[in-house]
């Protein structure tokens, strides 16, 4: 059965990739170009097979933190393929890119997701320039359909899906204390976070159980919707900032981050972030955090990711540059001794 939220078409089940071409249709539409990344490249021609006739070509080149450069490339192949629709098959790189086109073209888009990044469920796009990223917010960038089907995220390699889990969870954790929270973002953010921890430990037992799997694409869409309906603050600043910067990966220096966030935030929050000890056990949010991550063989330091010790400082001064809301004062020293425990990869203390 369909859900609808947030203006979407929002789809679930095995074998639902099959209603591609229907879904093509149901917009009205007729050349689909399929997005993705290199490495998916065959998924997208598969996709391109489902669509009978409806394809108008695959751009397989879209890239971490959606660079305007690539974009560039991909509006030329969609005036050149005369493409009347989107369709992205991929995680948060491939909807990055199909956001980004349809922000300067309007063009509707379908989402297929192959991991948990969530952000086919938001109206929010990063893209980055000459380094730096950032961040808006625009209901032309919602896509229009999105179609979770399990059987495209059964052999999603386990590292990968702990990352993407742990980069989804984050979106619902912030949530907890944003800004603007109500009752009903806070539930789902309850909701996602529940729903992830309850299924990510049988998905790394069975990698192939696919009500599993379908159960961790529940929590991906939760944890998705509730980012497009509340504010970020402290831990998305300075996982843009490094992912920008120093060119980390997204969704590990998401997972090495959040702990240390969290915790940092806890100590002006704690009523707000219980839910999480309720979930997760332990003394106070960031450890237990850590702890889950840990126990999911999740990565746990920046320096495993390529970041030097003297790169520390300068991130600090880039994530307190621009003054933003958050709940917990931001100081240098603060910021500077969290990314400096993340570096490390210890628990947060």
């Amino acid at each position: 059965m369909p859900h609808k939220s947030n203006k979407q078409r929002v789809l679930f089940g095995q074998n639902i990739r099959e209603t591609l071409s229907d879904e093509v249709a149901r917009l009205g539409r007729s050349r689909a170009l399929i997005l993705s990344t290199p490495a998916q490249s065959s998924s997208a021609l598969d996709v391109a097979a489902l669509l009978n006739g409806q394809s108008a070509g695959v751009f397989s080149r879209a890239a971490m933190h959606t660079p305007i450069e690539v974009t560039k490339e991909a509006l030329d192949h969609v005036t050149e393929v005369r493409a009347d629709c989107l369709v992205a098959i991929g995680g948060g790189s491939t909807t990055g890119l199909g956001k980004a086109i349809a922000l300067r073209t309007d063009l509707p888009q379908i989402v297929v997701p192959t991991t948990y990044a969530g952000s086919e469920a938001t109206p929010i796009l990063g893209q980055t320039e000459d380094g730096i990223k950032t961040t808006l917010t625009d209901p032309k960038v919602l896509p229009e359909v999105v179609l979770y089907d399990p059987e495209l995220v059964a052999t999603l390699p386990v590292a990968m899906t702990v990352t993407s889990a742990l980069n989804a969870i984050a979106h619902a954790a912030e949530a907890l204390y944003a800004e603007d929270r109500t009752e009903d973002s806070t539930a789902l953010a309850i909701e996602g976070i529940e729903t992830f921890t309850n299924s990510l430990p049988r998905v790394l037992d069975t990698p192939g159980d696919l009500a599993a799997r379908a159960d961790t694409q529940r929590g991906a869409w939760a944890c998705g919707a509730v980012l497009g309906q509340v504010g970020m603050a402290l831990h998305h600043k300075l996982c843009h900032t490094l992912c920008g910067a120093f060119d980390l990966p997204h969704a590990e220096t998401h997972a090495i981050i959040l702990p240390h966030a969290v915790h940092y935030n806890a100590a002006a929050v704690p009523d707000q972030l219980a839910p999480i000890v309720d979930i997760l056990g332990g003394d106070a949010p960031g450890p237990a955090l850590w702890q889950f991550a840990k126990a999911m063989q999740a990565p746990l330091a920046l320096r495993a990711l390529g970041l030097s010790e003297k790169d520390l400082d300068r991130a600090a001064d880039l994530a307190t540059q621009n003054p933003y809301w958050n709940p917990r004062e931001i100081t240098r020293a603060g910021i500077l001794t969290l990314l400096q425990s993340a570096w490390r990869g210890e628990a947060p203390q």
